[in-house]
């Protein structure tokens, strides 16, 4: 069953006329003839947890922002900035008037006065698209002015950033929207309160995905979302599987689908000849797993990958098999997070760059016994310390690294002592000659003119 992926089951669903034919806009048109707590409550009821990494529900964090308040906002992050993720992508080409339905909900729940879509600025096409979409919308008196006759406002406006990394957490977002360097707030006050949202008003910030299932909840009711999945974790995920998978791509399925299924069912498993060896279950940003049965076969929801000491973040599942340095792929990660760190924070800023500096000294076979130590030391002392989450995001690849592939790691730090006795060995003696004197050499030298 699609909630998401629609046009899987509805060719050309992107189109109005198709979308509204194929109930469209009923949730919306279910919402404003209710009251907005009563909206809440539906999705609270639903079980819906956020689709952007945290798995916060969805309901609840509707609840936060104050009705006393006379201006509010929705901010929707398109941000999709994770390495291995790239489905709110695919949701925003193929169902685009689901989202903006969704958000509009919302909106609606919480008595906003604006929607902003803020979308990374690689996705310049898309909004295009979307403001095509929006403009469709709003001639149907969907979005902005007296929203189906209820008297209530709300435009929806698309905003491009930049393309940085750091602007997927939501108070960055904030800041990149207010056209301020994006970088992550004190806090509190958090979003969602008065002085913490956008422009310092009470926001709520959700993902793509997430606002894209809030449709099918208000036009099917909660029950039906929450028969799909499982119980603390309903409704569908969308996983994006890639690396070492033989059919990578977007899957939506019911949450508790193992990681065997999703990989070998779904995605085709390894090419031939090759076997699975490791998974990142979140992209760079969550802590990578060995490849074994009690793995393969864990349900993939959100507390089922916290048993694994590991996280479903937004579910990017990147496959690594047996011909794959596990050591090389922390590596890439670090001088990933290295690339993308705001700078703001000491320990993000110092530690990534440290981080950078001693793995790439062990993978130019230079690295030393103490190096191990001296990673897991530095990484321990980036996590939990940093405004946002991107300190532990650096920390979490490399400290699982070590702690699941310790292997890995030795043979390359061997190898640099292999190399470092290899270099210290004394040269090959040389026979030498013993001297000429003088007095010999120049008798023998032949006489000029000869």
């Amino acid at each position: 069953m699609y909630i998401l992926f629609r046009e899987k089951d509805i060719p050309d669903i992107h189109k109005y006329d198709v979308y509204t034919a194929n109930g469209g806009y009923e949730g919306l048109r279910k919402s404003v003839a209710m009251q907005p707590s009563e909206v809440i409550d539906v999705v609270k009821a639903s079980g819906l947890r956020g689709r952007g990494g945290a798995g916060f529900p969805t309901g609840v964090k509707w609840s936060f922002i104050p009705k006393s308040e006379p201006i509010k906002y929705v901010a929707v992050n398109a941000d999709e900035s994770e390495p291995g993720t790239f489905k709110d992508r695919q949701i925003m080409e193929n169902n685009p008037h689901q989202l903006i339905e969704g958000a509009m909900i919302c909106a609606y729940a919480i008595q906003a006065t604006a929607v902003y879509i803020y979308l990374r600025g690689e996705f310049w096409d898309l909004a295009h698209e979307l403001d095509k979409c929006i403009e469709e919308a709003q001639r149907n008196n969907l979005v902005g002015d007296n929203v189906l006759g209820s008297g209530w406002n709300c435009p929806v406006y698309t905003h491009l950033g930049a393309g940085a990394y750091i602007c997927g957490e939501e108070s960055a977002l904030l800041e990149s929207l207010e056209g301020k360097l994006g970088q992550p707030r004190v806090r509190p006050p958090f979003p969602a309160q008065k002085g913490g949202g956008l422009y310092g008003e009470p926001t709520v910030v959700n993902n793509v995905e997430t606002l894209g299932s809030v449709p099918f909840i208000m036009r099917e009711g909660p029950a039906a979302y929450k028969a799909i999945g499982t119980e603390k974790s309903p409704g569908t995920k969308v996983f994006c599987v890639c690396g070492s998978v033989q059919k990578p791509g977007n899957y939506e399925l019911p949450l508790g689908t193992t990681f065997r299924e999703l990989i070998f069912d779904h995605a085709g498993g390894m090419a031939e000849g090759r076997t699975i060896k490791a998974i990142l279950p979140s992209g760079a940003s969550g802590p990578i797993v060995p490849a074994n049965d009690k793995v393969l076969d864990s349900p993939l929801t959100y507390e089922d990958m916290a048993a694994l000491d590991t996280v479903l973040g937004s579910a990017s599942v990147i496959v690594l098999d047996d011909s794959v340095d596990v050591v090389w792929a922390a590596m890439k990660m670090t001088k990933f997070f290295k690339h993308e760190s705001c700078g703001k924070c000491t320990p993000c800023r110092e530690g990534t760059y440290w981080l950078d500096k001693v793995i790439s000294r062990i993978m130019d076979d230079k690295g030393r016994p103490e190096d191990v130590d001296l990673i897991n030391n530095i990484a321990k002392n980036m996590t939990g310390v940093t405004l946002c989450a991107l300190g532990d995001f650096a920390a979490n690849p490399i400290l699982a690294t070590i702690k699941n592939f310790p292997d890995e790691f030795k043979a390359h730090i061997e190898k640099a002592a292999t190399a470092a006795v290899e270099v210290a060995k004394p040269a090959a003696a040389v026979e030498r000659r013993p001297p000429v004197k003088r007095a010999a050499r120049d008798a023998a030298a032949p006489a000029v003119g000869d």
